[in-house]
C-alpha cells in the first residue's frame, strides 16, 4: 500500500487521500498493544499520504493525540517520521505538538513509550533545524529557532535528569542520539551551564556501550554546538575529551570496512571543534601518536589527521612543514592499513597545498610506489578480515593519483614533469597505467596553457629520463597492452603527447598511427587480440619512427638506450624478448656497421643463457639485424665461436672456463635458434648461397657431440631444450628456402639427412606419455622438409609416416585429471595431433592421386581399426581431415576412375556404428567426402551437391544415439546410399573388403559391416552373378574365421540375399562345396529355408539336381577278383544332404508341405538307390575323419541321410516309424517300407494321390531298387482303407497285377503282397476282383523263376488272406489244384513255407463242401503230415497245424475226431501229443479201416525226417494206429490175409 502511494501520490485526488487516511489512522491505533508489522505498515502509508497532504493526515492523527492522555506508540513515530519525510509541512505543527506532549513525558512509564519520544524529539530537532537552515524556501520564514527553545530545553531536562541514567541500554542510546539534535536548539546560556554534566555524561557511556557510533555521533553534535556558542568550558575538559575520543577513533577503524566510511567520521570529527579551538595542544596530542607500536593507534591518529586537515584548513596553515615532518615514519610503514590511512592524508594535503611544500615530492613518491604494489598471492586463510589486502591499498592510490592530476589545478606543476622520473625505473612498472594517464592529462592541460612544443623542461630537472629512454620504456611495456589495468594504451597516448619532445620529426607520424594503435587495440579483448599482430605492428611503428627521423645519430642513442634497459626486464621475459626486437629493428636501421657488429657482440656476451625464454628474442634480434646485415650477422655469430672465450676442444666451447657442460647446451641452444632466425629474415636472394656453407653447417657441427660426426648423432635425454631449438631452426630454415623465389630450382643436400634426425627424434619420445612439443615440432618441421627438392624416397616416406602416426596415435588416452597442474597436457596434445595432421595433408598434397591416397589409408588403416578406442577415435579424425583437404584440392581435369573407392569405403563405413560416438559421426563425414571425390572423378564439378550424398548429414543425427536398434538402421540407410553411388565395377572390392569387417574387433562395427553388407546386396546384389561363387566362398571362409554369433546369423542373411536374387548360381556354388559339409556350410544351407517361396525354389531344384543325374556308377575293381561295386556320385549326394540341411529348419515347413509329393517320392527312391553303394574314395577317408568330429559335419551315409529327409518330409508324426532306414541291403528296404507307408496312409492320406501318380511310373524304373522300392510302398499302400477312399484301389491293383512278370523277383513278391494287402484294405472290393486276384496268386505259386519259392510263399499268404473274402464259385475251380500244388511245402525246409501252405490248407477247407470227395482225399493225403507236424520245432507251423486240423474235422465226417481237434486243437490249450494221438488213432483206426495202410505208408516216409520230433512222432503213430490193435487182435486188418502190411509188421 505505501509504495502504492508513493508512486501515485501525484495523481491522488483529496477525497481517496481522506479516506485512506482514515483507514489507515483506525487501522495504526485499533490496538492499543503494539502490533509491529501492521501497524508499522499503516503509518508508512499516512507518511507516504503526508508527502503531498500533510493537513490531512495531521487533522485525523491528532485526533488520536489528545492532551492528558499518553498517545499511541505509532502516532508519536508517525509524527516523527513526517518532520522527516515533509519538513516545511510539518515544522508549523511542532509547536502544538511539543506543547501537548512535555506533559505527557513524566506518564510515559514503559521504555518503548520512552524511546519513541526520544526518537520524535531527535527528528523534531533535526526537522527544525533544517527548517532554520532553508527559510529561503520555507512557507513561513518567521520561525526561529528561539521558538523551540523553552520546549526543547523541558525536555532535556527530563531525558537528561531521568532517562539518561536508565539501565536499559538501548534507551540510553535513543536518549543521547536525542539529546545530541537537541543540543542545537537550547539556549545559549542553558547550554553553556549544562555542557560541565553533559559532556562528563556522553563520555561515561563509552564505558558502558560496545557501539559507540551513536554516542560519538551525539557528543559531536554536543561539540559543534558549544563551539557555536563559544563555550569556555571545552578548554578544561579538552585533555579528558582527547584522552576519551582517541581510543574511540583506534576502535572504529575495523569498521571502515564493514560499516563504512560514514561510520568513522563521528569519531574523527570529534577533534575538529578541538582542533579549531586548541590545533596546537591536538597536534601535540596526535603526532607523537604516529610513531606508536600500536597499528590501530597508528591508523586511528592519521584517519584523525585527515580530518583535521580537511576541516581546520586555516588553523593548520602555519602547521604544514610540522605535519609534513612528522610523516616520515608513516611513509616507511609496511602495514596495509596504514598505507591505506597514509594516501587518504596524501590526498587530503594536496587538496590544501601541503604537497607544494618541501618533503611533498616524497608524499608523491609514496603514492606512487603505492599503485606500483605487486597484486596479492591468494592465501588459504586470511589472517585478518579486516586488514586490507595490497590489491585495495594499490586501487586508493590509483584514484588517488589520478584525482589530484585531474581534479586539483594546484597539483598540476608539482605532479609535471616529476612524475615522468617514475616511467623508467623497473620498480616502478606496476603503476605505469595511472602514472601514463596522469602525464597524459597534465599534458593536456600544459598544451591549453599554450607550453612550448617540447612539454618536458629538462632544462630545469637534470633527473628527467631522456627521450630515447621514454620511448623505449613506453614502447616496450605497450607490447602487453593489457597488463596493469591495459597499460598498452596508457603508453602509447602518452607517447603520442611527448612525440615532440621526443624529436620534432614525428609528429606527423605518431599523430597518425599511434591513435590507430589504440583504436585497434580498444576493438579486441585480451582474448581476440593477438599478441604477435600487435607486436608486429608496434615494430613497424618503431620501423616508420626510425625512418623518419632519418638521424643515424639520434638511431645509434637510441639503440644504446635500448641495450642499457635490457637488464632492468630481467624479471619481465616477454617485455624483454620484445625489447630485443626493438633493438633488432634499430640496429637494421643503423648505418654503422661498427655499431651494429659491436652491439651484436655486446648481445652475445651479456645474454644470460640460462633463461631459455630469452634466447628466443636474442634470436628474434639477430634475425630483424639480418634483413639488412646478413654478412655481419653471420660473422659475428662465427667470430663469437670461434673468439677466445671458446676453451673446450672437441666442438665444445664456453665463455668463461669455469662454464659447465649444461651451460655450453644452452648456449649451442641459442646459438642454433638465432640461426633459424636469420634464415627466416635473411633476404631470399643470398639465403640460398649460404644456407649449406654457412648456417646448416654450424647448426650441424653445435648440435653434433663430436667433431666431424654427421648430424643425426644420439644425444642424451638431458639435450631436451638443444633438440628443441634445432627443431625450430630447421623448420624456420625450411619455411625460408620454400619462400625463396628460386625455391623450385634449389635442391637441400642435407634433406634425407634432416628428415632422418627428425623421424629419430620422434621415435625416440616414450609412448606411454607426452610430456614436451619434440614430436610437434619434429612434425612441424618434416612438414616444411616435405615440401623441399629431391622428393622423399617411399622407404623414407613410408618410416616417415609409421612413426609419426605411432608417435601420436599410440599415445594412452588423456587423463582428464592429467593436466590439473596446469601444465597444459590437453593442449600440447591438440597441437601435436594437428602437426600430425598438417604433416599428412602436406605428404597427401605430393601425390593428390587414388594411388596416394590409398597409400595414406594404408597406413591408417591398421590404426581405424584398432581395438583401443581412442586411438580410432584419433585415426578417424585424422582420415576426415584428410579426405576432406583431398576434396577441397581435387582438381580433376580428366575422368578417370577412382579404383580404390569400395576399399575406402568399406574401410569407414562399419565405423558408422562404432562404440564411440565421435568416430561415428566422422565416419560419416569420412563416407560423404569418399562419395563427392567420386563424384569428381565422374567429371562432376567440385561444388555439385548431390541429393542423396547429402543426405548422409540428416543421418548423423541417428547415429548420436548408442541405442543399437537405432545404430542399425542408420547404417542400413547409409549403405543404400553407398550403394547407389558406387560404382559397378567398385561393387565387389567394396564387398571384399567389407567382409574384412565381419573380424573388426569392435563388436559393433562386426554388426555393422554385416548389416551393411546385407544392404548392399538388396541394392546392388543383381549385378553381381559372375560373382556370387567369389562371395560364397568368402562367407563360408568368414564364418571359419569368426566365432560370433551375430556374424554367424548375418552370413546367413547374406546367404539367403544372394539366393533370393541368384537362387541357381547360389545352390551350384553351395553344392560344390566340399562333402561331407560342414558346420558352416550347413548353416548356408538353413539359411536358404527362410523364405516359402524361395525355399520352393531351391528344393525343387535341389530335386532336379537328385534326379537328373544318375544316382551310382558301376566300377570294376580288379584286385577284388573282377567284381564290380556301385559308387555314388557326388552331385545327387550333395544334393541330398543339402536337402537334408534346409528341411531340418523349422522354417521350411510350409516349402516342404507344398513339395511333400515329389519330395517325398524323390527322397524315397533316393534311399533305394543307396543299397549296396560306396562312397567314392576321395569321401571315404573323409567321413572316417568327420566321425571323430560330429559337430562339425555332417555324416555321408546315404540311407541315413535320406532317412532324414524324410523324416522332415513326414514331419513329427512319421518319424517314429522311420528308425530303420539306415540299414545296408535291398532286403533292408522293402522289409521296412510298410511302417512308413502305413503312416503316410494314416496321417498324410490327402497327399496320396500325387505321391501314388508320381511313384506309378518308376515301377518300370530301370533301377531294380526303385521299382523295389515303389512296389513295396505301393503293396503296403493297399493294406490301407485310405486307397478305396481316394480312389486309388484299380490303379494300384492294375500296376502291381502287372508286375507279376518283372525281371526281378522281390518286385514279384511285393506285387503280390500288394494284391493280398487288398483283403485288409478293401475286403469289400475283393469279391469284385477275385478272379483276377484268384489268378495272380494261382500264377505266383506257379512262377517258375523262384528258387527259393519267396514268390511262392508270399501267393500262399496273400492268398489266405483273400480267401476270407472270396466267393466259393470264385474258388472251386482251381480248388484242387491249389491244393495239390501247396502240398509239398508241408515238409519244406522253410519255416515260413510250411506254416503258409499248412495256413491256406486249412483255408481251403472251407470250399470243399462241393467237391467233398475229391478234397476229401487230399485231407486224408495230408492228416499224416498235419499229425506229425504238431511235433514242428517252429511254433508258428505248429499253430498253423492246429488251425488246419481244426478247419479238417468237419469235413472228415467222424464227429469224434472233430470233436478232439476242436477242443484239444486250441491256439491257448496245450497239447499232450501222445495222448491225443492215441485217441485219433483210435478214432481213425474205427472210423477209416481202409486208410490204415495209407497212414502206415505216409508215416514210414517221415522215419527218416530231419526233424527229431517229427521222427519220433511217426512211429508212435503207426503204433498207436496199428501195433496196439493188432496185440488186441480185435482189429480187422489183421484178418485179411491180403492186407499188404502185415508181413511189412510183422518185420518189424
Amino acid at each position: 500500500m505505501e509504495t502504492v502511494v508513493k508512486n501515485n501520490i501525484s495523481s491522488l485526488d483529496k477525497s481517496t487521500a481522506k479516506v485512506v487516511i482514515f483507514l489507515a489512522s483506525n487501522e495504526m491505533t485499533k490496538s492499543k498493544e503494539v502490533v509491529w508489522e501492521w501497524q508499522q505498515a499503516a503509518s508508512s502509508v499516512l507518511v507516504a499520504v503526508g508527502q503531498r497532504f500533510i493537513n490531512k493526515v495531521m487533522e485525523e492523527v491528532l485526533t488520536k493525540f489528545q492532551p492528558g492522555i499518553l498517545p499511541h506508540y505509532f502516532v508519536m513515530q508517525t509524527f516523527a517520521n513526517l518532520a522527516v519525510s515533509n519538513v516545511f509541512g510539518m515544522v508549523p505543527f511542532l509547536n502544538s505538538i511539543l506543547g501537548t506532549m512535555l506533559p505527557m513525558l513524566g506518564m510515559a512509564k514503559q521504555d518503548h513509550m520512552k524511546s519513541v519520544f526520544c526518537y520524535a524529539l531527535q527528528h523534531f530537532s533535526e526537522s527544525i533545524q533544517e527548517y532554520v537552515a532553508n527559510l529561503d524556501q520555507a512557507p513561513d520564514p518567521t520561525v526561529r529557532k528561539d521558538t523551540f527553545c523553552n520546549e526543547i530545553f523541558s525536555a532535556y531536562e527530563v531525558l537528561f535528569n531521568s532517562w539518561l541514567q536508565h539501565r536499559e541500554p538501548k534507551l540510553r542510546l535513543a536518549v543521547v542520539e536525542a539529546l545530541g539534535a537537541m543540543s542545537y536548539l537550547m539556549p545559549g546560556e542553558k547550554l553553556e551551564e549544562q555542557l560541565p554534566k553533559l559532556i562528563p555524561a556522553v563520555l561515561s557511556l563509552y564505558k558502558k556501550h560496545t557501539e559507540s557510533f551513536y554516542i560519538s555521533k551525539s557528543l559531536c553534535q554536543i561539540l559543534e554546538a558549544s563551539v557555536d556558542i563559544g563555550s569556555r568550558s571545552l578548554d578544561v575538559q579538552l585533555d579528558a575529551l582527547l584522552g576519551t575520543l582517541h581510543p574511540q577513533v583506534r576502535l572504529g577503524v575495523p569498521w571502515v570496512e564493514s560499516i563504512g566510511r560514514s561510520a568513522t567520521i563521528p569519531h574523527c570529527s570529534l577533534c575538529r571543534p578541538a582542533a579549531c579551538s586548541f590545533p596546537d595542544r591536538v597536534l601535540t596530542f596526535l603526532l607523537p601518536k604516529l610513531e606508536s607500536s600500536s597499528e590501530r593507534t597508528r591508523v586511528g591518529t592519521l584517519l584523525i589527521m585527515r580530518q583535521i586537515i580537511n576541516s581546520a584548513p586555516s588553523q593548520m596553515e602555519i602547521k604544514k612543514p610540522f605535519i609534513l615532518s612528522s610523516m616520515k615514519l608513516p611513509l616507511q610503514d609496511s602495514n596495509n592499513k596504514v598505507r591505506r590511512a597514509v594516501v587518504q592524508v596524501i590526498s587530503a594535503m594536496a587538496h590544501h597545498g601541503y604537497l607544494e611544500q618541501p618533503g611533498g615530492e616524497a608524499m608523491l613518491e609514496f603514492l606512487v610506489r603505492q599503485c606500483a604494489l605487486p597484486s596479492d598471492v591468494p592465501q588459504k586463510p586470511l589472517p585478518d578480515v579486516d586488514d586490507p589486502t595490497s590489491d585495495s591499498v594499490r586501487s586508493i592510490s590509483v584514484n588517488t593519483l589520478l584525482l589530484l592530476s585531474t581534479t586539483v589545478d594546484r597539483m598540476n606543476n608539482v605532479l609535471w614533469p616529476y612524475l615522468l622520473e617514475f616511467i623508467t625505473p623497473v620498480q616502478f612498472t606496476n603503476a605505469l597505467t595511472p602514472i601514463c594517464k596522469s602525464l597524459m592529462h597534465l599534458s593536456v592541460k600544459k598544451r591549453e596553457e599554450g607550453g612550448n612544443a617540447s612539454l618536458i623542461p629538462y632544462d630545469l630537472n637534470g633527473n628527467l629520463p631522456s627521450p630515447h629512454a621514454l620511448t623505449t620504456r613506453l614502447l616496450v611495456v605497450s607490447s602487453r597492452p593489457y597488463t596493469g589495468d591495459g597499460r598498452g594504451a596508457a603508453a602509447l597516448r602518452l607517447l603520442h603527447a611527448l612525440c615532440c619532445s621526443v624529436h620534432p620529426a614525428l609528429e606527423q607520424l605518431w599523430s597518425k598511427r599511434v591513435p590507430l594503435l589504440v583504436e585497434f587495440f580498444l576493438e579486441n579483448t585480451e582474448k581476440s587480440l593477438h599478441l604477435e599482430e600487435w607486436e608486429e605492428e608496434l615494430l613497424l611503428l618503431l620501423q616508420e619512427t626510425l625512418a623518419a627521423v632519418s638521424d643515424n645519430a639520434w638511431i645509434c642513442h637510441f639503440v644504446t638506450e635500448m641495450c642499457r634497459q635490457l637488464n632492468g626486464y630481467n624479471g619481465f621475459p616477454t617485455e624483454k624478448n620484445f625489447l630485443y626486437k626493438c633493438i633488432g629493428t634499430t640496429l637494421r636501421a643503423c648505418v654503422s656497421k661498427e655499431l651494429v657488429q659491436k652491439q651484436l657482440q655486446e648481445l652475445l656476451e651479456t645474454a644470460r643463457y640460462n633463461e631459455e625464454a630469452e634466447w628466443e628474442g636474442l634470436a628474434s634480434c639477430f634475425g630483424i639485424c639480418a634483413i639488412n646485415h646478413l654478412e655481419e650477422t653471420l660473422a659475428k655469430l662465427e667470430d663469437f665461436v670461434r673468439s677466445d672465450v671458446f676453451k673446450k676442444s672437441v666442438g665444445l666451447f664456453s665463455i668463461f672456463k669455469d662454464r659447465s657442460d649444461h651451460e655450453v647446451e644452452k648456449i649451442k641452444s641459442a646459438l642454433i635458434l638465432c640461426y633459424g632466425f636469420v634464415a627466416v629474415h635473411a633476404p631470399r636472394e643470398l639465403l640460398l648461397s649460404r644456407l649449406e656453407a654457412d648456417i646448416l653447417k654450424n647448426i650441424s657441427q653445435y648440435f653434433s657431440t663430436k667433431v666431424g660426426s654427421r648430424m643425426g648423432t644420439r644425444r642424451t635425454p638431458g639435450d631436451l631444450t638443444l633438440k628443441l631449438c634445432l627443431i625450430r631452426s630447421i623448420a624456420m630454415i625450411s619455411r625460408a628456402v620454400r619462400g625463396s623465389t628460386k625455391c623450385t630450382d634449389f635442391v637441400l643436400g642435407r634433406k634425407a639427412e634432416l628428415m632422418a634426425q627428425m623421424v629419430e627424434f620422434i621415435k625416440a619420445e616414450p609412448l606411454d606419455s607426452m610430456r614436451t612439443p619434440v614430436r610437434q615440432w619434429a612434425m612441424v618441421t618434416c612438414t616444411h622438409l616435405v615440401l623441399l627438392e629431391p622428393q622423399l624416397s617411399d622407404p623414407d616416406r613410408t618410416e616417415l609416416m609409421d612413426a609419426c602416426l605411432a608417435g601420436v596415435l599410440a599415445l594412452p588416452p588423456l587423463d582428464p585429471l592429467w593436466d590439473r597442474d596446469g601444465d597444459g597436457g590437453d593442449e600440447l596434445f591438440a597441437d601435436t595431433l594437428g602437426a600430425l595432421q598438417e604433416l599428412l595433408k602436406t605428404l597427401l598434397q605430393r601425390s593428390l592421386t587414388p594411388h596416394g591416397l590409398q597409400d595414406m589409408f594404408a597406413h591408417l588403416g591398421p590404426w581405424i581399426k584398432s581395438s583401443k578406442q581412442h586411438e580410432r577415435q584419433r585415426a578417424v579424425e585424422l582420415s576426415a581431415a584428410l579426405l576432406d583437404f583431398y576434396l577441397g584440392r581435387l582438381n580433376v581435369s580428366t575422368v578417370v576412375p577412382f579404383y580404390n573407392l569400395g576399399v575406402l569405403i568399406a574401410l569407414f563405413s562399419p565405423r558408422c556404428s562404432d562404440s564411440v560416438g565421435s568416430v561415428r559421426q566422422r565416419a560419416v563425414d569420412c563416407v560423404y567426402s569418399l562419395l563427392y571425390i567420386q563424384l569428381c572423378y565422374e567429371g562432376f564439378a567440385r561444388d555439385h551437391r548431390d541429393e542423396m550424398v547429402e543426405g548422409l548429414k540428416a543421418l548423423k543425427r541417428g547415429l548420436e544415439e548408442p541405442d543399437f536398434t537405432v545404430l542399425f538402421r542408420t547404417c542400413t540407410n547409409i549403405a543404400k546410399v553407398i550403394g547407389k553411388r558406387v560404382p559397378p565395377d567398385q561393387l565387389m572390392s567394396l564387398l571384399l573388403s567389407m567382409f574384412e569387417g565381419l573380424a573388426d574387433p569392435d563388436k559393433n562395427c562386426s554388426r555393422a559391416a554385416t548389416v551393411m553388407i546385407n544392404a548392399l546386396l538388396k541394392e546392388r546384389g543383381a549385378v553381381l552373378q559372375d560373382k556370387v561363387p567369389d562371395i560364397m566362398s568368402i562367407i563360408h571362409g568368414k564364418l571359419q574365421e569368426v566365432d560370433e554369433e551375430h556374424v554367424h546369423k548375418a552370413a546367413q542373411q547374406t546367404v539367403y540375399i544372394l539366393a533370393a536374387q541368384h537362387t541357381g548360381v547360389v545352390v551350384s556354388s553351395l553344392l560344390g562345396s566340399a562333402l561331407p559339409f560342414d558346420s558352416h556350410t550347413c548353416a548356408m544351407w538353413r539359411a536358404l529355408a527362410a523364405e516359402p517361396s524361395l525355399t520352393a525354389q531351391i528344393l525343387e531344384q535341389l530335386l532336379e539336381k537328385v534326379t537328373r543325374d544318375v544316382p551310382y556308377k558301376e566300377s570294376r575293381a580288379f584286385l577284388l577278383g573282377g567284381s564290380s561295386e556301385r559308387v555314388a556320385t557326388p552331385l545327387p549326394m550333395a544334393a541330398t544332404c543339402a536337402l537334408h540341411e534346409i528341411m531340418s529348419a523349422p522354417e521350411s515347413g510350409p516349402a516342404v508341405l507344398g513339395l511333400y509329393a515329389p519330395l517325398f517320392v524323390t527322397l524315397l527312391l533316393r534311399v533305394s538307390c543307396t543299397v549296396g553303394v560306396q562312397l567314392p574314395k576321395s569321401l571315404q577317408g573323409r567321413e572316417r575323419r568327420s566321425s571323430s568330429h560330429a559337430a562339425a559335419s555332417r555324416s555321408l551315409q546315404p540311407c541315413s541321410r535320406s532317412g532324414t529327409e524324410r523324416d522332415a518330409a513326414g514331419r513329427v508324426d512319421l518319424a517314429s516309424s522311420i528308425d530303420g532306414w539306415g540299414h545296408w541291403g535291398l532286403r533292408a528296404v522293402w522289409m521296412t517300407v510298410p511302417s512308413p507307408c502305413s503312416s503316410m496312409a494314416r496321417h498324410a492320406g490327402p497327399r496320396l494321390p500325387l505321391i501314388v501318380k508320381s511313384l506309378i511310373p518308376t515301377l518300370s524304373s530301370a533301377f531294380d531298387s526303385q521299382r523295389v522300392t515303389a512296389t513295396a510302398f505301393l503293396a503296403e499302400l493297399l493294406s490301407s482303407n485310405v486307397v478305396n477312399d481316394l480312389i486309388l484301389l484299380e490303379n494300384v491293383m492294375d500296376s502291381m497285377t502287372g508286375r507279376q512278370k518283372d525281371p526281378c523277383l522281390l518286385v514279384r513278391v511285393l506285387a503280390l503282397r500288394g494284391l493280398g494287402n487288398i483283403a485288409v484294405g478293401a475286403p469289400e472290393k475283393v469279391h469284385k476282383h477275385g478272379a483276377k486276384l484268384l489268378a495272380s496268386m494261382v500264377n505266383g505259386m506257379d512262377d517258375r523263376d523262384d528258387p527259393n519259392n519267396l514268390v511262392a510263399l508270399e501267393a500262399m499268404t496273400s492268398l489266405s488272406k483273400l480267401l476270407e473274402h472270396l466267393e466259393e464259385r470264385d474258388v472251386r475251380a482251381t480248388l484242387l489244384h491249389i491244393a495239390i500244388r501247396i502240398r509239398p511245402f508241408f515238409d519244406s525246409e522253410q519255416p515260413d513255407l510250411r506254416r503258409s501252405s499248412i495256413v491256406l490248407f486249412g483255408n481251403l477247407t472251407k470250399f470243399s463242401e462241393g467237391d467233398c470227395e475229391a478234397f476229401f482225399e487230399q485231407i486224408l493225403n495230408g492228416l499224416v503230415t498235419l499229425l506229425l507236424h504238431l511235433q514242428d520245432p517252429k511254433p508258428e507251423v505248429v499253430r498253423a497245424c492246429k488251425f488246419a486240423l481244426r478247419m479238417c474235422g468237419p469235413s472228415m465226417g467222424c464227429e469224434g475226431l472233430c470233436d478232439m481237434f476242436l477242443n484239444h486243437l486250441r491256439e491257448d490249450r496245450s497239447l499232450h501229443y501222445g495222448e491225443f494221438m492215441n485217441n485219433v488213432c483210435k478214432h481213425l483206426v474205427s472210423s477209416y479201416p481202409e486208410m490204415l495202410t495209407r497212414l502206415v505208408l505216409t508215416n514210414l516216409f517221415y522215419f527218416k525226417s530231419s526233424w527229431v520230433d517229427i521222427r519220433a512222432a511217426a512211429p508212435m503213430f503207426i503204433g498207436k494206429a496199428v501195433i496196439e490193435p493188432f496185440q488186441s487182435c480185435d482189429s480187422m486188418i489183421f484178418k485179411d490175409p491180403s492186407n499188404p502190411t502185415i508181413p511189412w509188421l510183422y518185420d518189424l
